[in-house]
């Protein structure tokens, strides 16, 4: 049977062809732990779209363009991310690198630029009580 989607060298999923010849599926050699998560990431708008796509973006999580969501591999899951595959990709990943959305937002956020090594006051009279 023809796979929908072929898994390239660093386990993305990708809309294959849907001919024999062209559809058949590597296996990715496992490392120390199996990959128990979708990262899902929204690539393309929905504005166009009818409501039951949208609907089902709202379900899996996703509101925004270049937003990230993890789920656990599940029948549910796989069908919502069937029902949107033009819009969306996925990658499968281990559990060690899901991140939550403050976890995701501190890796986005950039350095201050400055370090502070101590100040000329030397504290406050609240602070040394």
């Amino acid at each position: 049977m023809a796979s929908l989607f072929r898994i390239t060298s660093n386990n993305i999923f990708k809309p294959s062809s849907r001919s024999f010849a062209t559809a058949v599926q590597k296996q990715v050699a496992s490392t120390s732990e199996p990959n128990t998560h979708f990262k899902i990431t929204l690539r393309r708008s929905a504005i166009a779209l009818g409501e039951r796509k949208k609907e089902t973006l709202v379900a899996l999580g996703l509101h925004r363009r270049m937003q990230t969501v993890y789920h656990v591999h599940s029948p549910e899951a796989a069908g919502k991310i069937l029902k949107v595959k033009e819009l969306v990709e996925v990658e499968n990943v281990p559990a060690k690198a899901v991140r939550s959305q403050s976890e995701q937002r501190k890796e986005r956020k950039a350095s201050r630029g400055y370090q502070v090594q101590g100040t000329k006051l030397g504290g406050f009279e609240w602070e040394t009580s």
